[in-house]
C-alpha cells in the first residue's frame, strides 16, 4: 500500500499520504504502479468523453486536455520544459545543460514547445473524440508511464542523489519486465502495432540523444519521455 500511494502521490495531484514512513525498497517497487496510475488517468479522461459527449467538440477537447494536465499538475510538461531550454542554451556542453535543467525558469524556446506540444495534442485528441476512440484516451496515459519503466530499465540515471537515485538504485526488474510485458499486450490488442512502434521509436531517440548529450537520463528526462511517447502514440492511432 505504501508502494502505491507513494507512485500516486508522485503522478498525480491526489491528495493521499502514505501510512508510514517510505522505505528506499518501497519507493523503488512504487514504479511497479506507474502504469496502473496510467489507467487511473486514462479512466477520467474516458469518463469525461463519454458523459460529456454531448458537449461541442472543441470544448469537449479543451475539457479533456486540461484535465489531463491538472492530474498530473503538470510535472512532465515541467521535465520537457527543462530539456528544450537545456538542448538549446547548453550548446553541446553536457554541464551547462545539466545545469540548465536545474534551473527553475522556463526560457523562451520551452515556452515554444509547450505551446505546439499541447496545440498538437489538443488536435489529435479532438480527432480520437470525433471518431469516438474513447479507449484510446484510456490506454495512452498508461504507456506515457509503462515508458518510464522501459527508461529506467535501459538507460543510465547519471544523478547522484535525489528521489530518482533512490528510485532507480531499487528497481524490481522481473516486476517491471512483467507488467511491461503485459501493459504492451493490452495496448497492441486495442491500439493496434503502429503506435507500439512509434513510442519504442520515440524511447530510443530519447535515450540516444540523452546518452549523447548528457551521458544518460535525468528526472527531465523522464517527463520529457512521457509527454512525447503519449503525442507518438495518439499520432500511431491517427496513421
Amino acid at each position: 500500500m505504501n508502494s502505491f500511494l507513494s507512485a500516486l502521490q508522485f503522478l498525480t495531484i491526489i491528495p493521499v499520504t502514505c501510512p508510514s514512513i517510505v522505505s528506499d525498497k518501497q519507493l523503488g517497487y512504487s514504479s511497479v504502479f506507474y502504469p496502473v496510475i496510467g489507467l487511473l488517468i486514462g479512466s477520467v479522461l474516458a469518463f469525461l468523453a463519454y458523459f460529456l459527449g454531448n458537449m461541442p467538440l472543441p470544448i469537449l477537447a479543451t475539457v479533456i486536455l486540461i484535465s489531463w494536465v491538472l492530474l498530473t499538475g503538470g510535472l512532465h510538461l515541467d521535465g520537457l520544459a527543462d530539456c528544450a531550454d537545456a538542448w538549446v542554451g547548453g550548446l553541446g556542453d553536457q554541464q551547462r545543460s545539466l545545469e540548465i535543467m536545474k534551473d527553475p525558469a522556463a526560457g523562451p524556446i520551452a515556452v515554444v514547445i509547450l505551446i505546439l506540444m499541447l496545440l498538437l495534442k489538443w488536435t489529435l485528441i479532438s480527432y480520437l473524440l470525433q471518431k469516438q476512440a474513447v479507449e484510446v484516451l484510456l490506454i495512452t496515459p498508461m504507456l506515457g508511464r509503462l515508458a518510464l519503466l522501459i527508461m529506467m530499465l535501459f538507460t543510465r540515471y547519471i544523478r547522484a542523489d535525489g528521489l530518482g537515485a533512490k528510485l532507480v538504485a531499487n528497481l524490481p526488474e522481473t516486476q517491471i519486465k512483467a507488467i511491461s510485458l503485459f501493459g504492451m499486450i493490452i495496448a497492441l490488442y486495442y491500439l493496434g502495432i503502429v503506435p507500439i512502434i512509434l513510442m519504442l521509436g520515440m524511447l530510443f531517440l530519447i535515450g540516444h540523444y540523452a546518452k549523447k548529450r548528457l551521458g544518460g537520463v535525468t528526472g527531465d528526462v523522464y517527463g520529457a519521455a512521457v509527454e512525447l511517447v503519449e503525442i507518438s502514440v495518439l499520432l500511431g492511432v491517427l496513421i
